[in-house]
């Protein structure tokens, strides 16, 4: 492993940008997944939604200290785009509850080979600040993406058989983009590798891994 070098998080969430499909709609979640949104190409016209009712943001612009009162879910300031709409939270949730997003990208603790992804509390709940609008997310976006890193710091694994910390939904995720691989949850087949970082093999990428994996044919290499 130790020869293995890992993804950056702007690698991860360049990855993720590059993936995501032209003219979707997309919630992006706090931590890590906020850095996607730099990454996206501006000719594939994706719409990106805050759960606090904005649906069109951008990143600020280079030297552009941006509108104490116009912020993301994350606090962090925001501009609008062009074409942007603003509405109460209720009808944001309305958004996401009812299919209308096509994705949303999430960090999280855990995710399970059957999907269920933990990502808002540990076995530490202290100074926890409540699942806020995750749930709702897993449970009405057409597509979950999870981005995370593959194990604790601890170098625990974060990918199980079961996730041990309070869900946030069950059955839910559809891919996980990790610092080192890409990883689809296939029904019936669990965990589905679909690409590895350069110098990682089949056993190195288990032995992180509690789940069983499954590795798709041609791998791609990150």
């Amino acid at each position: 492993m130790n020869t293995i070098q890992k993804l950056s998080r702007d690698a991860v969430a360049q990855r993720v940008a590059d993936d995501i499909a032209p003219g979707s709609y997309v919630n992006i979640g706090l931590g890590l997944p906020t850095l996607v949104a730099k990454y996206l190409d501006p000719k594939k016209e994706i719409i990106l939604h805050s759960e606090n009712g904005i649906l069109g943001i951008g990143d600020l612009s280079p030297g552009d200290e941006g509108d104490e009162d116009l912020i993301n879910a994350s606090k962090a300031r925001v501009q609008l785009i062009l074409g942007s709409s603003i509405c109460d939270q209720s009808l944001s949730f309305a958004m996401m509850r009812g299919g209308h997003l096509d994705a949303t990208i999430l960090g999280a603790f855990q995710v399970s080979c059957d999907g269920d992804i933990a990502s808002w509390a540990t076995d530490d709940t202290e100074g926890v600040p409540g699942i806020g609008g995750a749930m709702d997310l897993v449970a009405g976006a057409r597509k979950v993406i999870v981005v995370m890193e593959h194990t604790t710091r601890e170098g625990k694994p974060r990918l199980l058989e079961r996730c041990t910390f309070p869900l946030t939904g069950k059955g839910s995720v559809d891919i996980v983009y990790t610092d080192l691989a890409i990883i689809a949850v296939e029904p019936g087949q669990g965990f589905v590798v679909k690409a590895m970082v350069e110098g990682m093999t089949q056993q190195a990428l288990q032995a992180v891994t509690e789940a069983r994996l499954t590795f798709a044919e041609p791998m791609i290499r990150l």
